[in-house]
């Protein structure tokens, strides 16, 4: 744990008044209106005051009743000085966003959501706070910015907005209820209103809301009442987190109108090409009250609608269709691939059962394995053999794939036919595949003159049959191939502890018909023997199966070589035999080779399968994803244990703020601790190792309903295109902690701004009502250093610039060539570090993190654009070749720097582009 702030330890021993932490309470009110905020500032609170010299004082602050100043206590000065002016503040800026936050010995120890800073005076001097609480912080900032806004009118506006447009509509409901005009209705019946506007919501607890509000005025009976329903409506339907981040976004309104809805469409959510009909739209579908539905007004309630619904969800919609390129060689692709598909429980003693396969077909599995051998009335039947597994017909199975096989996904099917029979029931097997496959069987043979596989475009519709093939000399209807058998290989195992190879098997040999061969055409099984081997001789529809320990074997000796060979043949790894509870392997660790079919036991839930799931959700669930450029690239070099940056792949940091969470069940299973939850959040990050990392939050306790966490973390993302984000929310149990829900998705789906997650079970069905608030920024990383230290302070100590190098061949052509390019390179450097320095100067200056982004620094910095009698101090102009900003008059030190270095931001985007469009 870190190490406590320290202070004036004298002075913290005098007695306070209560400080109020809404999220380590749950019991107390929530704040849902400004007034909220305004009352709890003149009431006060306790916050710790920060300096430059790494010292915290404690003091505690309060609004002065007719809210014109702002003081503290205890205090040195004299208590007239201690104070702020309200119309003396120019701004209050939100997180550690100033030169004293930044320049603070302790600063990584202050929570970034618990701080923020009131700038004031004609010197835009700065008063630098930490709240107890996130929620704490948020009751300062809003209410002093609606005293900005409103000045001594502040009363008169909070005043007008009781009777708001959300009092109206629940009032509205209620009357709808209230038929007889009695003023009053049945405790059953404003349950059932209040469970249908957030079906989240459990029934005992809004029943026992309203008990305790009645308890507290001492009343009898159960009949509600209209006051009673809308102040049990407030308390139990309001986000203090989403109401928060709308008076951010409404210009200190009680509600967004469609221009700052539009605002936060495009600066947070990162919708291009909005519009005011497109804000309306979403008023409309999402707004409850009629009044806000004329008047395009989205309140509290439709905002909170807006920000839970799918339109909101993390995933990003266009993943949801196929949209990657469908046009390359199969092998460019990870095809999402099932083990023993015909078990449905462990692969040594389960049952065999032909729902196996449909669960599989119907989740978007493309390769399926069928382990057939010789059955009774001379019919085929599939089972693992040398185990007690129990027996299905062949027969039955294919007709059923051939049911299923394009239920999902239309492009192509991968039967990997582990055959055991003999030749006479090898026809028989023949006969059931050309009469139920029919057409749908791709029997085409490879042309010799190309050298990569068919596309999965060329191949929608078409079943594969991988298998052994007689070789093209075999003259006769039958002849003998080599057998790798799965099967034997684990009834080995069973029987030796201490084998090193699990594929020192000894080479058998089996008699295969020529019927059956001339099913095979792209995916002849064949025997790895090494890699160079492979590289000289191994023709490219031909398919290589690796045991998990052979495959990570190589793996960590040669993962260059595992990449490259992976460029050119399919490559299929398949579970270790000894895994008989069917437990899966990390398919992380064969996907960064380029392993293509990484064979899973889909029986078997947990965060394995979490990952494969999550992983093929990226391409419309179609079975097949892209693999990443650096892994496809002729020319290029990826060693897939890599610990740093990959070469020509630009690192991405990623920012996730946990902010809350919504309805969490009790874990299935638990009953020691009642109801009672304590949720706590993993977030976990699956890739090349460079990029494996993960992070928890707090434990929130007793509270699974509505937790706050409020905790920001950032993770260094070197592969993009190959890792994974996994939520898990998990229960703080002294016995062991309990699994509640995760989500996985991969890094290219994220949608980033203020998103909901739906949460999913350990089976992977959707947990109703269950999700996690989050906040997601994706940046470009800034060389040197550790990636959460990218401040002035940071970049003062220069670090030399790191340059590309060429590496040179020794063939004088084309050394020659591209000496050339080394100039070019270097320019393009420099232009992209100006450029981001320039960048970081900016947002700090602005007051904003480094996860903010250009709009929202221009939105930050707009209001100090304009003098005391609203003349403007800087105006744009658009006339030149980039946007430059223009100084009017006399101004502060502090607007004449913001202006010099957006001119650096300007001029370094417009070179950077003029540049790369020069580019030959």
């Amino acid at each position: 744990t870190s190490p406590p702030l320290h202070g004036d330890g004298t002075k913290q021993k005098r007695e306070r008044k209560k400080t109020v932490s809404f999220s380590s309470m749950p019991t107390e009110k929530k704040i849902s209106s400004a007034s909220d905020c305004i009352n709890s500032m003149v009431e006060g609170s306790e916050l710790k005051k920060v300096r430059s010299n790494s010292r915290i004082y404690h003091r505690y602050f309060l609004l002065d009743a007719d809210m014109q100043s702002l003081r503290w206590e205890p205090s040195k000065k004299d208590s007239e000085k201690a104070k702020i002016d309200i119309k003396s503040i120019k701004e209050v800026r939100t997180g550690k966003n100033t030169d004293i936050f930044r320049s603070n010995g302790i600063s990584d120890q202050i929570s970034e959501d618990c701080a923020f800073s009131i700038i004031y005076g004609e010197n835009y001097e700065s008063l630098d706070l930490v709240a107890n609480s996130a929620d704490v912080a948020n009751i300062w900032v809003t209410g002093l910015r609606y005293l900005i806004s409103y000045g001594k009118h502040t009363l008169d506006m909070l005043e007008s907005s009781q009777d708001n447009m959300r009092t109206s509509w629940v009032s509205q409901m209620f009357s709808e209820i209230d038929v007889d005009n009695l003023g009053h209705i049945t405790l059953c019946n404003a349950v059932q209103c209040i469970r249908n506007l957030n079906p989240g919501l459990k029934t005992s607890k809004i029943e026992l809301k309203f008990k305790e509000l009645h308890k507290s005025k001492d009343k009898a009976g159960t009949e509600v009442t209209k006051e009673e329903f809308i102040e049990v409506f407030h308390e139990l339907c309001t986000r203090p987190e989403i109401y928060f981040l709308l008076v951010q976004f409404s210009s200190n309104k009680e509600f967004l109108d469609t221009k700052d809805l539009m605002m936060f469409l495009e600066a947070e959510q990162g919708v291009a090409h909005i519009n005011e009909e497109i804000s309306l739209e979403i008023i409309h579908k999402y707004e409850p009250s009629k009044e806000g539905q004329e008047k395009g007004w989205l309140s509290i309630d439709g905002f909170t609608n807006y920000l839970m619904s799918p339109d909101c969800y993390i995933f990003d919609p266009e993943h949801k269709k196929v949209c990657q390129d469908m046009k390359q060689p199969l092998s460019h692709y990870f095809i999402n691939s099932s083990h023993n598909t015909y078990l449905i429980e462990d692969q040594f003693r389960g049952p065999s059962d032909i729902t196996g396969y449909i669960r599989a077909l119907k989740m978007g599995c493309r390769s399926v394995e069928l382990d057939v051998w010789d059955g009774p009335d001379n019919e085929p039947v599939i089972y693992t053999g040398h185990t007690m597994t129990s027996q299905i017909v062949f027969r039955s199975v294919i007709d059923i794939i051939n049911k299923y096989a394009f239920f999902a996904s239309e492009y192509p099917l991968i039967l990997c036919l582990e055959n055991h029979c003999s030749i006479k029931q090898q026809k028989v097997m023949v006969q059931h595949m050309k009469k139920l496959l029919g057409d749908k069987l791709y029997t085409t043979l490879p042309n010799v003159e190309e050298s990569y596989l068919p596309s999965p475009d060329v191949l929608k519709g078409k079943i594969l049959i991988k298998a052994k093939k007689l070789s093209s000399n075999c003259s006769g209807v039958e002849g003998d191939v080599t057998d790798e058998d799965e099967g034997a290989e684990m009834s080995q195992r069973m029987g030796k502890e201490n084998v090193e190879q699990p594929n020192n098997v000894p080479v058998k040999r089996f008699q295969l018909c020529k019927e059956l061969s001339e099913l095979v055409s792209i995916c002849k099984s064949v025997q790895f023997k090494e890699f160079q081997v492979s590289f000289q001789v191994q023709k490219y529809w031909e398919v290589c199966s690796f045991n998990e320990v052979l495959a990570s074997k190589y793996a960590n000796e040669n993962p260059g070589d595992f990449v490259n060979y992976n460029k050119r043949f399919l490559a299929r790894v398949f579970p270790s035999p000894m895994r008989i509870d069917s437990s899966n392997m990390n398919p992380q660790d064969f996907w960064k080779c380029g392993c293509q079919i990484v064979a899973m036991n889909f029986q078997t839930p947990g965060l394995m399968m979490d990952l494969n799931i999550g992983w093929f959700r990226q391409n419309g669930n179609c079975g097949y994803v892209l693999r990443p450029a650096i892994m496809r690239e002729e020319v290029s070099f990826f060693s897939a244990n890599t610990k740093d940056s990959v070469p020509g792949v630009s690192p991405q940091l990623l920012h996730i703020k946990i902010i809350s969470g919504q309805n969490f069940p009790k874990p299935k299973g638990s009953g020691a601790k009642g109801d009672v939850v304590d949720p706590y959040v993993y977030v976990e990050i699956h890739g090349i190792p460079a990029d494996c990392a993960e992070q928890r939050t707090k434990t929130v306790h007793q509270n699974g309903d509505a937790p706050i966490f409020d905790e920001s973390f950032e993770f260094q993302i070197n592969l993009p295109e190959l890792a994974m984000v996994r939520f898990v929310v998990l229960d703080d149990d002294y016995i062991g902690d309990e699994f509640i829900g995760q989500y996985t998705i991969p890094f290219e789906c994220l949608q980033t701004g203020y998103r909901h997650v739906p949460l999913q079970s350990l089976t992977g069905e959707v947990l109703a009502h269950a999700s996690l608030f989050v906040h997601v920024a994706i940046t470009n990383r800034r060389g040197g250093g550790k990636p959460h230290k990218r401040g002035l302070s940071v970049r003062k100590g220069k670090k030399s610039r790191e340059y590309a190098s060429l590496r040179t061949l020794w063939i004088k052509t084309v050394d020659e060539v591209f000496k050339n390019a080394q100039p070019p390179i270097r320019d393009a450097t420099d232009l992209r570090e100006n450029m981001q320095n320039a960048v970081v100067s900016f947002k700090e200056l602005c007051g904003l993190s480094s996860v903010a982004n250009l709009m929202q620094c221009m939105l930050a910095v707009s209001p100090r654009f304009l003098g005391p009698d609203n003349t403007p101090l800087v105006v744009l102009n658009l006339s030149e070749q980039y946007p430059t900003m223009e100084l009017q008059g006399i101004v502060p030190e502090v607007l004449k720097k913001i202006v010099t270095t957006y001119d650096m931001v300007s001029c370094s985007l417009f070179f950077d582009i003029v540049w790369v469009k020069e580019i030959p």
